[in-house]
């Protein structure tokens, strides 16, 4: 597989990493378990496992509950953000050792990736709070 898909391909579930902590690993630790990735001879080869599966994909359960709630952090302070960037890297990092790209590079565009998720989908969120805010009180929204 042509090693600049596979770095696209890190960069964009980073993306997802960055907009849903759990999504991403969860999605990851499927497609290893499934064996559509091969991490069976790497140190990440855990994600696959049966135990990876059920912990991510309850932790995606848990944070589809936990955004609902009122006091929930935003997804740019310090904490979230880091985990967002663990998330984003490690599943980088999966799909560059299964498509056979270098590692240390993958886990750096997974880092870049949950980044651009976290703020991008922050600025989107935050655009379209203001959109709903204008219509609710009948003023029509600026347009650029």
């Amino acid at each position: 597989m042509n090693v600049g898909f596979v770095l696209a391909l890190a960069f964009g579930i980073a993306v997802v990493a960055g907009l849903r902590t759990f999504t991403a690993p969860a999605v990851t630790a499927w497609a290893a378990h499934l064996h559509w990735l091969n991490l069976s001879s790497s140190h990440l080869a855990f994600m696959g496992s049966a135990w990876a599966v059920a912990i991510f994909s309850l932790g995606v359960a848990v944070e589809s509950v936990g955004d609902q709630l009122p006091n929930t952090a935003a997804r740019t302070a310090a904490p979230q953000l880091a985990g967002r960037i663990i998330t984003g890297s490690l599943t980088g990092a999966c799909l560059g050792i299964a498509g056979s790209a270098a590692a240390w590079l993958a886990v750096v565009m997974g880092a870049i990736g949950s980044l651009v998720g976290a703020f991008g989908g922050y600025s989107a969120r935050a655009g379209l709070d203001y959109v709903q805010a204008q219509l609710r009180t009948g003023i029509k929204p600026l347009r650029g």
